[in-house]
């Protein structure tokens, strides 16, 4: 009867042991030791392990607005000719003034302000750079002045006729403009055996135009005087020479 009661309490012993090592602290992080650690072929690997069933892959969900199959992906925001997606699709808004170059003035344009033109060429007006000198500008060309001849001292030389002689005159145009035309007038002396200037005859000869301004030009003439206004005895002389052009 003894043995029969003390084999009731071991039982009832071990029972209520087990119970207690398989409850814990409450918590679910209570454990029971079964066996020597290492004891069998069970135990935790320590090597890659291989699958002993059949293996199937199953391909992950494509992320929005990409082709895992091309390897495309959506462009970084604020890069020329793409858009940015977060995860799930949602689409980012916009870069606000984004980076973008003036073709044509070099400019660029920021956030709420306005493009500054950089590609302004250095031409006239053009500020110069600190410690360069700017360019001196081009004198104004003044006007030509108009021509203005003058006449040299008549150089006289008798010919085999008294009523006839050879007069040479230099021209000088000391104008801004060129002498185009114009005309020459002698005034001859009749000139009397004792002396006595009797009469003045003038006539009219043409330049020698065209002469350039700052020009110097030598023409000799032969002036006469009609034939019976010199009888024998008598000679002429050409004293004074005007001349008028344009």
């Amino acid at each position: 009867m003894r043995r029969r009661h003390g084999a009731v309490l071991t039982a009832v012993a071990l029972c209520l042991g087990g119970a207690l090592t398989a409850c814990g602290s409450g918590d679910g992080d209570g454990y029971a030791a079964v066996g020597a650690a290492g004891s069998g072929p069970e135990e935790a690997p320590t090597a890659a392990v291989p699958p002993k069933g059949k293996v199937e892959l199953v391909p992950l969900d494509p992320p929005a607005g990409g082709d895992p199959a091309s390897g495309s992906e959506e462009l970084p925001p604020g890069t020329p000719g793409g858009s940015a997606t977060m995860p799930g699709g949602q689409e980012l808004p916009a870069v606000p003034g984004g980076a973008g170059t003036d073709g044509d003035t070099g400019g660029s344009t920021s956030p709420g302000g306005t493009g500054s033109s950089g590609g302004t060429s250095g031409g006239e007006g053009a500020t110069p750079a600190p410690g360069t000198t700017p360019p001196k500008p081009r004198p104004t060309p003044t006007p030509a002045g108009p021509a203005v001849l003058r006449l040299g001292e008549p150089l006289r030389a008798a010919l085999d006729k008294r009523w006839c002689e050879q007069v040479t005159v230099e021209f000088r145009n000391t104008g801004g403009s060129a002498v185009a035309s114009g005309t020459v007038t002698f005034a001859t002396h009749i000139i009397g055996a004792l002396g006595i200037d009797w009469a003045t005859i003038e006539s009219t000869q043409p330049l020698p135009a065209p002469i350039a301004a700052g020009a110097v030009r030598k023409q000799p003439y032969t002036v006469c005087v009609d034939a019976w206004r010199v009888p024998l005895g008598m000679h002429i002389e050409t004293q004074d020479v005007t001349a008028v052009w344009k």
